[in-house]
C-alpha cells in the first residue's frame, strides 16, 4: 500500500500554487504535510484541518482564528506563518518549514540537557513567547514536541493550535485540549488559561530538560492531573546535580500552583533568565521577591493561607489578573481559627478526590475499562515492532508504503498513534517503509529551460543547476539538451522520487565570424559569452579570402561551451611564386619549365616549330611573384 492511496491528499495541488508532498505529521485537530511553493520555488508546511471537523462552524472558526494570530507573531524563535486559505472543502495554514529534530527528539536521545543547554534553548522559547503575549496571545500547548532545533541551528515555538487571544473567553471543555504532562494547576481545577498558564508549561519542561523526566508521573490522567493541582513541582538539584539554585529559583517561580506567585508573562520570565545566564545571581529587586519564594517555603502539607481549590466546576470567566501576594506580616496574623477551617476543607478534598483516584484507577486499570498505551515504533525495523506489539496482546496489520526518510524495511507510520490507549487485542496498522517511490521521468529535452524546472517539480523531483551551456547550430538559446543526474549521467526512464536533476541547455549558435574584420570578430565572440583569445589564431594562405580577413574559428567542429576562449583563422591573402627565367630555351624546353613550377604556359608559336623556336621573353617577366596556376605567354625570337 502507498503512502498516496493511504492519504489522497499527498500529489494534490492546494488553490493551484502548493504542491503536497508528503506527510510530517498528524494531530488532533489537523494534519501536517510537507509541499511545495509553485510560485516561490520553496518548501513550506501545509497543516491542513481534518475533514470530519469542515462542518463544524465554531472549530473552523477557531482554526481560522490561529492564523490570523499566529499571523500577526513576527519573530526569530517563532514558526513563520505565510498563507492561509481554502481549496474547496479543506481548510489550510501554510507555515514555515524547519528540518530539524524537536526538543523532545533531544531528550530521548540524549536524556537531560546541561545548564547552559536548558538557558540557551529556554532563552529562545521564551523570546518567541514573551512576542506572544505582547500580543495576547496564549499558547496553551507548551511542551517539548513544539520546541523545534533546526539543522541549521535555529530554535523556534511552532504549533499555536491551542492558541487563544488572551482576553478571549475560553470554555472548560477545551481547557484540557492541551497536553496533561505541562497543564497547569487552574487549568485541571477551573479550565481558565492565561499568560501565566503558559509559564507553568515551560516550568515544567525547563524542569524536564535539567532532569530528562516529567516531575508528576501516573498510570492514569486523573492522577497526573491531581498532582499537578495538590503537589509543588520538586526542584531540579533533588534529581540531578546539573540544576544550580538560580535555575531551581527559576523552575520554582514558573511552577507556582497560584498563577498570582508566578511571572506575570513570559517577558518577566526572560529577563531573569538573562540575568542568571550573564552571570549573575537572581536579581533581588523587590518587584521579584515579592512573587518568588525562597527555595524553603512551606509545602503543601503546611501551607494554609492559599489551600488547593476544590476539583469542581467554575463559572466561564477569565483568569483574573495577578494581584499582589499578601506581605509576610499579614500572613502571620491568620487566625488559630481559620487555619482549622481550611485545614478541614483540604483535609475533606484531598479524601474524596483519593476516593474518586481510587475508583477509576479500579476501573481503567484492572476493571472494564483497562486499555493498553501503544508504543512508539516508528523508525524501528518491523520484525522488532511486530514483536514489541504482540507482547502487549496487540494485534498487527503489516503494509507496505514508501518513504523518502526511513530506511526500507524499517516503520514509516502506525495507526493508532504511539501513546494512544486501546482495549486489548485491537488492531495496529503499521508501515513498512519500501524506500523512495520511482517515478517517471519527464521528457525534458527540446524544452525550454523554465519549463523544464517547472516539470521537474511537477514530477516530483528537485531541480538542482544548470550543469552546462554548450553552442548548438540549430537550438535555440536557453533550450534543453540533455537532462542528468549529479555525477553528469544521462537519466533512465524512472528514477527516485526528490532526485535532483540537472540540466545541459544550448547556450545558442556559435556566431559567424567568417568574412569579418579581426575587430569585428572578436566583438561578436564577446556579444555570444565566449573569449577571444588571439594566441590561437592561425594565418591561412587564401585566393579568395582578402589579406586580414577572417575565414573561420580555430576550433570548428569541437563542442563549445560560454565562456570558452576561441582563436581565429585569418587570412594571408594568396600565396606567391617567382616566374622562372626560361629565356633562350626552346619553346618545349620552356613549357615543361614553367610547368614544373606550377604555372601554364601558352604560346602562339605552331606546336610543330617548338623544338626549334626559342623564347625571347616571358608575360609575366621573370622574376614576378604570381599565384600559382598563373598563365605565362610566351615570345619567340623573331616574333
Amino acid at each position: 500500500m502507498s503512502t498516496a492511496s493511504t492519504d489522497p491528499l499527498i500529489g494534490r495541488i492546494l488553490d493551484d500554487r502548493y504542491v503536497v508532498r508528503s506527510r510530517i505529521a498528524r494531530g488532533g485537530m489537523a494534519t501536517v504535510y510537507v509541499a511545495t511553493d509553485k510560485r516561490l520555488e520553496r518548501r513550506v508546511a501545509v497543516k491542513v484541518m481534518h475533514d470530519h471537523l469542515a462542518e463544524d462552524n465554531a472549530f473552523k472558526r477557531r482554526f481560522d482564528q490561529e492564523a490570523r494570530s499566529a499571523a500577526r507573531l513576527s519573530h526569530p524563535n517563532v514558526v513563520n506563518v505565510y498563507d492561509q486559505g481554502e481549496d474547496a472543502e479543506l481548510a489550510y495554514l501554510v507555515m514555515e518549514y524547519l528540518p530539524g529534530i524537536t526538543l523532545r527528539d533531544l531528550l530521548k536521545s540524549q536524556g537531560s540537557l546541561t545548564a547552559d543547554q536548558t538557558l540557551e534553548i529556554s532563552e529562545a522559547v521564551l523570546s518567541g513567547l514573551a512576542a506572544a503575549h505582547n500580543e495576547k496571545i496564549v499558547h496553551r500547548d507548551l511542551k517539548p514536541e513544539n520546541i523545534l532545533l533546526a539543522d541549521d541551528g535555529r530554535i523556534k515555538l511552532s504549533d499555536f493550535g491551542l492558541a487563544r487571544a488572551a482576553s478571549a473567553n475560553t470554555t472548560t471543555g477545551q481547557a484540557l485540549l492541551g497536553t496533561i504532562a505541562y497543564l497547569s494547576p487552574e487549568l485541571v481545577t477551573k479550565g481558565l488559561a492565561d499568560e501565566r498558564s503558559d509559564i507553568y508549561a515551560f516550568g515544567i519542561v525547563m524542569y524536564e530538560m535539567l532532569t530528562g523526566v516529567q516531575p508528576f508521573v501516573g498510570e492514569q490522567p486523573m492522577q497526573i492531573a491531581y498532582q499537578h493541582a495538590n503537589e509543588d513541582v520538586p526542584l531540579p538539584s533533588a534529581v540531578t546535580t546539573t540544576s544550580t539554585p538560580e535555575l531551581d529559583r527559576l523552575v520554582r517561580w514558573a511552577t507556582q500552583r497560584d498563577p498570582a506567585h508566578r511571572p506575570t508573562d513570559a517577558k518577566m520570565l526572560l529577563d531573569e533568565l538573562r540575568h542568571v545566564r550573564s552571570g549573575a545571581s537572581i536579581n533581588p529587586s523587590s518587584a521579584f521577591t515579592t512573587v518568588m519564594p525562597p527555595l524553603d517555603f512551606p509545602t503543601s502539607t503546611t501551607t494554609v493561607i492559599h489551600p488547593t481549590p476544590p476539583v469542581e466546576p467554575a463559572p466561564l470567566a477569565q483568569v483574573a489578573p495577578a494581584p499582589q501576594p499578601p506581605s509576610s506580616i499579614d500572613s502571620i496574623r491568620v487566625t488559630t481559627a481559620r487555619r482549622r477551617r481550611q485545614g478541614a476543607l483540604t483535609l475533606g478534598i484531598v479524601l474524596a478526590t483519593a476516593l474518586a483516584l481510587g475508583v477509576t484507577g479500579w476501573w481503567f486499570g484492572a476493571g472494564p475499562g483497562s486499555l493498553i498505551a501503544i508504543p512508539n515504533v516508528v523508525n524501528k525495523e518491523v520484525s522488532t515492532a511486530q514483536s514489541e506489539l504482540a507482547a502487549l496482546d496487540l494485534s498487527v496489520t503489516t503494509n507496505k508504503c514508501p518513504s523518502l526518510t526511513v530506511p526500507v524495511g524499517s516503520v514509516t507510520e502506525m495507526k493508532p498513534a504511539a501513546g494512544t490507549r486501546v482495549a486489548h487485542d485491537s488492531d495496529v496498522i503499521i508501515c513498512e517503509s519500501t524506500g523512495p517511490r520511482l517515478l517517471p521521468v519527464p521528457e525534458l529535452v527540446g524544452l525550454d529551460k523554465d519549463a523544464a524546472i517547472t516539470a521537474i517539480t511537477e514530477a516530483e523531483f528537485v531541480f538542482g543547476s544548470v550543469t552546462e551551456e554548450k553552442f548548438t547550430p540549430d537550438s535555440p538559446r536557453g533550450t534543453v539538451l540533455a537532462a542528468v543526474d549529479a555525477d553528469g549521467n544521462t537519466l533512465g526512464a524512472q528514477l527516485n522520487e526528490q532526485e535532483t536533476i540537472n540540466l545541459v541547455v544550448s547556450a545558442g549558435q556559435i556566431p559567424a565570424v567568417a568574412g569579418l574584420t579581426l575587430d569585428r570578430a572578436a566583438a561578436a565572440l564577446a556579444d555570444a559569452g565566449l573569449v577571444y583569445d588571439p594566441t590561437q589564431n592561425i594565418e591561412t594562405y587564401s585566393s579568395t579570402v582578402a589579406q586580414g580577413i577572417v575565414i573561420a574559428l580555430t576550433r570548428v567542429g569541437d563542442v563549445v561551451h560560454t565562456g570558452d576562449a576561441l582563436g581565429l583563422e585569418v587570412s594571408r591573402g594568396p600565396e606567391l611564386f617567382e616566374v622562372p627565367d626560361v629565356t633562350g630555351k626552346s619553346i618545349k624546353d620552356a613549357m615543361s619549365t614553367i610547368a614544373a613550377a606550377g604555372f601554364k604556359a601558352e604560346t602562339s608559336v605552331p606546336e610543330l616549330f617548338w623544338g626549334v623556336a626559342t623564347v625571347s621573353e616571358t608575360t609575366p617577366q621573370a622574376g614576378d611573384m604570381v599565384e600559382k596556376g598563373t598563365t605565362i605567354t610566351l615570345t619567340f625570337a623573331g616574333s
